[in-house]
């Protein structure tokens, strides 16, 4: 079988090409879909490659999972896409595409696939399957007794050695620049919750950035979480390992840059905070007593009961790592193995709040601060929000933080004068932000510039009205066209952005449908994006006078065109 890392690209499409002169052979994809039913940062090259057209699959013998979320309007768009793509090239699907909803449990999603995949794969291949559920250990353990050359070791560096010490563009996922925060301020005038604005300088670096464009930021784990495993485990977090990968051809040597010690393997590399997947438990239920092994086993189990016992103390009690530890004491993994099962800590993505036309050396980021208390009264805090709060400028000194740019299609229309209008409630505002701060500065410059319409809406005005001097301001200077802003909560009757768009239906309606108007909509996937998207319908049939399945094939066709751009999250 051919597991491929797609981040060794091109070893990657030479293997695929030649997998058919192999016997028995089998490629199986895992494809995740990211925003408007796009490939992955680190699949892009190969999504590339699969619309050249030349390619010669043949022979090839496959299967897919996609990873997606169904909140999203492009449900696993790229596992379905390269089901589709492999066929057409020549090759043989082996087992039906798996569907993957992280909105729900995706890992249960894909126990259920592989249960039906692995039997279908033994019928097409002729083999007989053992029974045997066998526990190996993908990584070998080194100790480094003696690091003599501390510069030969891993202190944070998301790939390349001592990138974070000695920095040189291009900056990129593999190698982020140490940004400096020149300013971190809060938005909320009152209320218990936290929104910070922040500025990350970008002078000299030759980062360059577009309005709509993300910013990714890599996080570091709260060290208090760190110091409690050590100690629960029992380690020495000073000590500097490495984890190499036993199958000695495989393309991933290790799952995190290694050699590393154990406290920055566990503030940099690994997500210590997210609910453990059930792949763990079976894992770890080796070092527990009889009766923690039993209930470690019991969450892993597909049967209903299982199922049920891991959603209510697992998702829903949002217990991590730490908090498995504390509630099962006889639970005693060496640390080394909690090292090679963890999923590691991914970086974070904002929606960029600025314009490049505006402030060509900082990047602007509103980010609301996530703490939470869980139903067994543990307090949990989001990994970067709460890091970046900390990082405060003092005395003229910055703080700094790893970051690049992603790129975007969220977009400003190419000419200003085509009318736009921009749905974004609580931070969904940042990239509008961006959006109006491009248009003022047009309009500064002389250049003629279309309506300009903003929804945004929050709890109170009187707390977490974000920007608003700022944005009342380019209302009075005329570049924004009109400010519609809902205020949920001061007044018995709750009002969201998309009830404020039910009053507008004859505006909203002159200028997608008459004058060519552009929409978009930022902020959460679940209930805001889909109310949003049902208003537009009804504005369809309401004022064009269409039925609603014209309605839904209008608006379908201005996403196709780019007309109406989502960026949100659930």
């Amino acid at each position: 079988m051919l597991f491929g890392n797609v981040e060794s690209i091109n070893i990657f499409q030479e293997a695929l090409s030649q997998l058919n002169e192999v016997e028995n052979s089998l490629a199986i994809f895992c494809m995740a879909t990211y925003g408007e039913g796009d490939p992955t940062d680190n699949a892009q090259e190969f999504y590339d490659w699969l619309q050249q057209g030349d390619q010669d699959l043949n022979g090839l013998k496959y299967a897919v999972f996609g990873l997606g979320n169904k909140t999203y309007e492009h449900y696993n768009a790229m596992g379905t896409y390269l089901d589709k793509r492999l066929q057409e090239l020549g090759a043989s699907r082996v087992f039906d595409l798996g569907d993957g909803d992280d909105d729900a449990n995706i890992e249960e999603d894909f126990v259920t696939w592989k249960e039906e995949f692995w039997p279908a794969v033994c019928e097409a291949y002729g083999v007989e399957a053992s029974g045997d559920d066998v526990s190996m250990r993908q990584y070998s353990l080194t100790i480094l007794d003696d690091p003599t050359n501390k510069d030969q070791v891993f202190s944070g560096e998301a790939a390349r050695l001592g990138s974070l010490r000695k920095q040189k563009p291009p900056y990129d996922a593999k190698n982020p620049y140490l940004a400096p925060v020149s300013v971190n301020r809060e938005l909320h005038a009152g209320g218990d919750r936290s929104c910070m604005h922040i500025e990350l300088d970008i002078s000299d670096t030759r980062i360059r950035y577009n309005a709509g464009d993300h910013v990714a930021i890599y996080p570091v784990n709260d060290p208090q979480i760190v110091e409690s495993m050590g100690k629960r485990l029992n380690a020495d977090l000073d000590v500097v390992f490495s984890l190499k990968n036993v199958d000695e051809d495989a393309s991933k040597k290790h799952p995190f840059p290694c050699p590393c010690s154990y406290r920055t393997a566990l503030s940099h590399y690994l997500d210590v905070t997210s609910p453990p997947r059930t792949h763990i438990f079976k894992e770890l239920a080796e070092y527990a007593d009889e009766k923690d092994r039993e209930f470690l086993l019991k969450l892993t189990s597909p049967t209903p009961e299982g199922k049920n016992l891991y959603s209510e103390w697992v998702v829903k009690d949002h217990r991590n790592i730490l908090a498995i530890l504390e509630d099962l004491p006889s639970l005693k993994p060496p640390i080394d193995h909690i090292c090679e099962l963890l999923p590691r800590l991914h970086a974070r993505y904002y929606s960029i709040s600025s314009s490049s036309k505006l402030h060509p050396t900082s990047i602007h980021i509103t980010a609301i601060l996530v703490v939470y208390e869980t139903r067994t009264k543990r307090t949990v805090k989001g990994v970067a929000t709460n890091w970046l709060t900390l990082k405060h400028p003092t005395n003229g000194i910055k703080p700094t933080v790893p970051i690049y740019v992603r790129k975007s299609q969220f977009r400003l229309p190419f000419k200003p004068t085509t009318p736009v209008i921009m749905i974004g409630p609580g931070t969904g505002l940042a990239p509008f932000r961006g959006f109006i701060q491009e248009r003022h500065k047009a309009k500064e410059d002389g250049k003629p510039v279309g309506e300009t319409i903003l929804y945004f809406g929050c709890r109170h005005k009187s707390q977490d009205y974000l920007y608003q001097e700022e944005l009342e301001d380019y209302l009075e200077k005329g570049t924004l066209s009109k400010l519609h802003v809902a205020f949920s909560r001061d007044q018995d009757k709750k009002v969201y952005v998309q009830h404020l768009m039910a009053q507008n239906k004859e505006e909203i309606y002159r200028l997608i449908v008459k004058e060519g108007g552009h929409v978009y909509v930022c902020g959460d996937a679940r209930n805001m994006a889909r109310d949003v998207h049902t208003v537009l319908k009804n504005v369809v049939v309401d004022i064009g006078g269409k039925l609603e399945s014209e309605a839904e094939d209008f608006i379908k066709k201005l996403s196709q065109k780019g007309r109406y751009s989502a960026d949100v999250w659930s």
